[in-house]
């Protein structure tokens, strides 16, 4: 009996070394043929879009093999998700995950068919979309102290837009109210154009927007930019102080873009993606299209992104929960 299960054993063994020895083969010639690059939005409509586009093309031309975009666009990217949830684990197809459906998803949707710490594996992060908090000129206030200093006075009298509820510009003026202590009124729209129309207008007095939307109306004195939202000042920017060295410590908010494989896609196949990534970033075409879309490079390898990923989890479902956000 001992040696049958002793020739179990060695049988087993020299099984998981011939697995071990096919995958490790397979890593090194990966990709061997067209990869689909699922990007959760219509073709062209953001910036998501338009990064996710020239990263494919850099990576074909890193990668040997096309990097094919398709646009599954729908439920705040959540069709274009659960695609790649389900996708074999072989790293042919790929996800442009932003904050909005992989990040805040999980807790303004009730329902959602995939959790993204589970279900995904890490690649990277690509870039971030630094966001600022700008004010209508009429509000009495210069900074982000003597804004909070003035809402105080007004409780439930100011109100702030967003491109819709949910959205990160809503769930950042959400964390200003908490972190601040302060009564601000959400008005949502639909989409950050007319969001941006009336704050320029004056019906709304203030709005979280991508720091590059908002800095041409800034400087032909429409709006005031009191603050960025990031830990560090904007690169476009660097005149904006931020929330965090204003007095809000821990004041971090951005879009962000990451790239994600389906879980248990192998270690070396999502290294082979995040090296290649790097490389694209690296080169001064691609860094000149980032910026020219708002964007910054913010490289994270797959452990940093993923621990990053649960802190962004964590935060913003006790934001949802304060502010009592769902949209389904």
């Amino acid at each position: 009996m001992k040696i049958i299960n002793k020739v179990n054993y060695l049988i087993l063994l020299f099984a998981l070394s011939l697995f071990a020895l096919s995958f490790s083969a397979t890593a090194q010639t990966y990709p061997t043929r067209p990869i689909r690059f699922i990007i959760p939005f219509p073709a062209g409509s953001s910036s998501n879009d338009i990064l996710g586009r020239a990263l494919a093309q850099k990576l074909t031309d890193v990668l040997g093999q096309q990097v094919v975009v398709d646009n599954r666009s729908g439920a705040s990217g959540h069709i274009g998700a659960e695609i790649v949830v389900r996708a074999p684990p072989d790293g042919y197809t790929l996800l442009l995950g932003v904050n909005g459906t992989l990040a805040i998803g999980p807790s303004v949707f009730s329902k959602l068919p995939y959790d993204p710490v589970r279900d995904l594996a890490p690649v990277a992060r690509f870039v971030t979309i630094p966001y600022a908090i700008a004010i209508h000129p009429s509000v009495p206030a210069n900074n982000i102290k003597e804004f909070i200093a003035y809402a105080k006075t007004q409780p439930g009298k100011l109100h702030f837009s967003s491109s819709g509820s949910g959205g990160t510009p809503h769930l950042c003026g959400e964390l200003l109210k908490t972190m601040a202590g302060i009564d601000m009124v959400h008005v949502p729209y639909k989409g950050g154009a007319p969001a941006m129309v009336d704050l320029l207008g004056g019906q709304v007095q203030l709005y979280c927007s991508g720091i590059t939307a908002t800095l041409p109306h800034a400087k032909g004195g429409r709006l005031r930019l009191i603050a960025a939202t990031t830990l560090k000042r904007s690169a476009v920017a660097p005149d904006v102080p931020t929330a965090h060295e204003s007095g809000l410590a821990g004041f971090d908010v951005a879009s962000w873009i990451s790239i994600m494989a389906p879980a248990n896609t192998p270690r070396p196949i999502v290294q082979r993606l995040y090296d290649a990534i790097v490389k694209v970033t690296n080169e001064p075409t691609m860094r000149n299209s980032i910026i020219a879309q708002g964007a910054e490079p913010a490289l994270q390898t797959p452990e940093e992104f993923g621990v990053y990923l649960k802190d962004e989890i964590a935060k913003w479902a006790k934001v949802v929960k304060s502010a009592k956000v769902k949209v389904d």
